[in-house]
């Protein structure tokens, strides 16, 4: 306690309340650290239940900002009259590996896509193979490989022998967190298929390091903040296949779309959106807010920019 109440600054994402009333009393800097709250479509008298507990719990004051661990948190928020005018991107940094760009792009397979996660209703494993089976039907060579389990797996091995695609879909199980970068490595294009009940997705961050051509669902957390779309990666629209589908394929026609596409997703990770440019942009940033400055803006894009 004596720590939290003592510091300059404290970054609080699941504290609990009464951890952190002290601080807040005394008007001292605080910045939450949040997904979006609303992960599913919530009705106006829930968001007001939630308005009047966000309100009661920060005491509104104006030294309390929001680190947005989702590119929907600060409209989320908004919508329940919290912390208008006062975030800032943020996110989850896992770690980045730096790597000889040539080199990694000349490993990859621009026929080989992969899907990873848990094999769960709101992550659409089963999109992926919607998709194989699609680009199969018109033709294409493709392997599409699935990495994970869960729930889904034997629905999705159905799917697989039903659509007769035993010879492009291979289901790799559970891996190593090393083994999964290995097998982005070599892939050329990645689906990332979950709804909005991804708060973030850091297997974004790692596929865009590993120089993946990402294919990505537009209302993912992360989505918006780290890929700007035709430049480091794709996005379609939330539910719509076709779509998902003609984004897939316009990159296995163009392989030197594919390769140009995965390499400035590389360099977006490798140069802005990593925890080294993050740790020191949010002391760039604390030294402001500490010295008085109400809401600075110090950086236009990336971790620690205004939203």
């Amino acid at each position: 306690m004596a720590l939290i109440n003592d510091a300059d600054a404290v970054i609080a994402g699941a504290a609990p309340d009464d951890m952190l009333l002290e601080r807040i009393r005394a008007g001292k800097l605080l910045l939450r650290y949040s997904e979006r709250p609303f992960k599913k479509k919530t009705c106006c008298l829930r968001r007001i239940g939630h308005a009047v507990r966000f309100r009661q719990r920060d005491l509104w004051k104006k030294n309390i900002y929001m680190l947005c661990a989702s590119a929907y948190a600060a409209g989320d928020y908004a919508s329940v009259g919290m912390y208008r005018g006062r975030t800032y991107r943020w996110g989850y940094f896992p770690p980045v590996k730096e790597y000889d760009a040539d080199t990694l792009m000349s490993r990859k397979k621009r026929n080989m896509l992969m899907w990873c996660g848990r094999f769960i209703d709101w992550k659409h494993p089963d999109d992926a193979i919607l998709v194989a089976k699609k680009l199969k039907n018109q033709g294409y060579d493709l392997r599409l490989n699935m990495v994970g389990t869960g729930v889904m797996e034997t629905q999705l091995r159905q799917l697989v022998e039903r659509y007769g695609l035993t010879n492009q879909v291979r289901f790799m199980g559970a891996m190593t967190p090393d083994q999964v970068r290995l097998q982005m490595e070599e892939t050329g294009v990645y689906l990332f298929t979950s709804d909005r009940q991804e708060g973030w997705g850091a297997v974004l961050n790692e596929a865009m390091n590993s120089g993946c051509a990402v294919v990505a669902n537009h209302a993912i957390g992360s989505v918006p903040f780290l890929i700007r779309d035709g430049e480091n990666g794709s996005i379609y629209r939330s539910g719509d296949l076709d779509m998902l589908y003609e984004k897939v394929k316009q990159l296995l026609d163009w392989p030197e779309e594919q390769k140009r596409m995965g390499l400035e997703a590389y360099r977006t990770i490798a140069a802005e959106w990593n925890v080294k440019v993050a740790a020191e942009r949010f002391c760039n940033l604390l030294q402001r807010m500490l010295a008085g400055e109400e809401f600075p803006s110090v950086y236009g894009s990336g971790p620690c920019s205004k939203i």
